[in-house]
């Protein structure tokens, strides 16, 4: 009788059970959720444009919708004026040396009589071209841009843009350390399991 007692009530087959379960896996799912949402915004608001020497802006207005409505998160890279073409999608000063910017597609690309590049920029969505852009004005041409993600560009400070990232690698390395912990216990666990049901069978016998 110890021994069957022993048997049914055996460490290792209860913590199996619950792992298995249907809550063990909705907390898994919805930790691995959390988890890859705040890597892919750390990865994508701070990581990639820093890596690439680039900026991330917000836009504010629908003149480029469809493609771009407000709200959307503009990443761009600086870049050669020389190399802009027609249809590239650039970010450039309003006014030399100003810092409000404006994000619009080239439709056109010119010369002064010095042989200076112009270049003639319009939204997608607007029915008339903006005025002349010199190669100063340009801060970088478009290099990915992601819908909804600049509300939360706006909202956030240089300095939370970091701590976004901190939090990132934090909870990365959290969830790794708690994930070789958790195959340690289970490991230990199975062993136990093991020896108990050794014991138990020598108590039957």
């Amino acid at each position: 009788m110890t021994a069957v007692a022993m048997r049914h009530g055996s460490p290792s087959s209860r913590p199996d059970s619950a792992r298995g379960g249907a809550l063990w896996w909705i907390g898994q799912t919805a930790s691995w959720l959390a988890l890859f949402t705040v890597l892919a915004l750390a990865v994508i608001m701070v990581v990639l444009p820093r890596a690439a020497g680039g900026t991330a802006y917000t836009v504010l207005t629908g003149s480029m919708e469809p493609g771009m409505p407000p709200g959307t998160l503009a990443v761009v890279r600086p870049v050669d004026p020389a190399t802009l073409r027609t249809g590239d999608v650039v970010t450039y000063q309003m006014k030399p040396g100003e810092p409000d910017v404006v994000t619009h597609r080239i439709i056109a690309v010119g010369s002064t009589l010095g042989g200076q590049a112009t270049f003639i920029t319009q939204g997608d969505a607007n029915n008339s071209a903006d005025p002349e852009v010199l190669p100063e004005q340009i801060r970088g041409r478009l290099w990915y841009s992601v819908p909804y993600l600049g509300y939360i560009n706006t909202a956030l400070t240089n300095q939370q843009r970091g701590v976004l990232l901190w939090l990132a690698v934090a909870a990365l390395l959290g969830y790794s350390a708690f994930m070789a912990v958790s195959a340690v216990r289970d490991k230990t666990r199975g062993k136990a399991g093991d020896t108990a049901g050794d014991t138990s069978r020598k108590a039957r016998s």
